[in-house]
């Protein structure tokens, strides 16, 4: 093996005495140096957006979220949250009611979740350093916090004392409606912040009220919530504190985690990410295609020394690697310098923003190890298989010609 990885180095490094199968293995080299660095920055840039995308959802969901399988609410006790909250498993445990309401202010309306919150929720979500204009509401009054692009739609200011911003919800019953103001409940809102987080679908979302205004609207006892919002201690295991949280409440709940709150989008990224991939697989494949033909002309070129070789006793395995090792180290050599020009893009994109999504918002990329192992990996996988190929026209029959 260290003589065929002799020569090969020596073929390697070396020019042919033929012009057109310099150019030939220059551009097989130079195909495989840039579809390394062309994917190292491609799944760069698409590491960077799926951080950039999780990074809202991120904002808006805690670690843990609790449902009900039947119905929109659930009963829970104070006792059972001061257990939860004496279990140091938590950071915060917050109360919810949430549901979709109509909000109208002046003469426009608008669909929207409202959002019930009580005074431990700042404790689980930092969304409260999300408000860029005015405050966080304070508990026990009427205050709102509206996102940005709510208050764009409905062309609504803070503490606007002239015009009423006010949330409506269907009252239940039975039976004909003969009024159609009796079949309305109607609660009057005082906006008190606005809250940016840069996503146009985010930033309609929601409307956050105090938890006994969104049960008022959507007639829910003082004793349920549609959901419990969990911030995890530091150092405690997901595991755990979602046992500790079957154990208090029971086990007929649904706990989710952020990944779990959002599969929809977790899986819309990762196959975004797999199609890219696939994409300049293909690109490089097609780069190796150019690296077979050079290697088949080399190996042609080469011939008379290959029979000199063989005749003094180097055997056709021993013959043949000589090949493969010559085509995998054009292909690793290719690889790392692709890799190396990649991470000089990335790296200085990350320091200085050249490339802007829009002003004041550098296009986001991320500079990973397994994105440098994944594509490492791949060329050198595919450039085996293509050294192999090449590598196997050294033969009996190709000896005897």
């Amino acid at each position: 093996m260290k003589f065929s990885l002799y020569i090969a180095k020596r073929y390697a490094f070396s020019k042919s005495k033929s012009k057109a199968i310099n150019v030939i293995t220059a551009i097989a080299s130079v195909g495989i140096v840039v579809s390394a660095m062309a994917m190292f920055i491609v799944l760069s840039v698409f590491s960077g957006l799926k951080q950039y995308s999780l990074s809202f959802v991120d904002d808006l969901d805690p670690d843990l979220k609790v449902f009900t399988p039947k119905g929109k609410s659930f009963v829970v006790k104070d006792r059972q949250i001061l257990d939860l909250e004496e279990s140091g498993y938590f950071k915060g445990v917050a109360k919810v009611v949430e549901d979709r309401l109509l909000f109208t202010f002046k003469d426009k309306q608008a669909v929207s979740t409202i959002k019930g919150v009580d005074s431990d929720f700042t404790n689980v979500n930092d969304f409260d350093e999300k408000v860029e204009y005015g405050n966080w509401l304070e508990p026990d009054t009427d205050e709102a916090v509206v996102g940005v692009g709510m208050s764009y739609l409905l062309s609504m200011g803070l503490f606007d004392t002239e015009n009423v911003f006010e949330a409506v919800a269907l009252k239940p019953g039975k039976g004909t409606i003969e009024n159609p103001e009796e079949a309305f409940i109607k609660k009057h809102l005082w906006p008190t912040g606005v809250y940016v987080l840069g996503n146009d679908d985010l930033d309609n979302k929601y409307v956050f009220v105090d938890i006994d205004n969104a049960r008022e609207l959507l007639n829910i006892p003082s004793n349920e919530v549609t959901n419990l919002e969990f911030a995890l201690a530091d150092g405690v295991s997901e595991g755990k504190a979602i046992q500790k949280i079957n154990e208090v409440l029971g086990d007929q709940y649904i706990v989710k985690n952020k990944t779990q709150l959002n599969d929809g989008l977790y899986r819309m990224l990762n196959m975004e990410n797999l199609v890219v991939y696939l994409i300049f697989v293909l690109v490089v494949i097609m780069a190796l295609f150019t690296l077979v033909g050079a290697m088949i002309m080399i190996i042609l070129e080469k011939q008379p020394n290959i029979k000199t070789l063989n005749q003094i006793g180097v055997p056709v395995r021993d013959l043949r690697k000589i090949f493969l090792f010559q085509g995998l180290i054009i292909c690793l050599v290719g690889s790392v310098i692709g890799l190396v020009l990649g991470a000089i893009v990335v790296s200085l994109q990350i320091a200085f923003g050249f490339i802007s999504i829009r002003e004041g918002l550098a296009y986001p990329v991320e500079f990973s190890w397994v994105n440098i192992l994944l594509v490492f990996a791949s060329i050198a996988v595919l450039g085996l298989l293509a050294s192999l190929i090449s590598s196997s026209r050294v033969n009996a029959s190709y000896l005897k010609l």
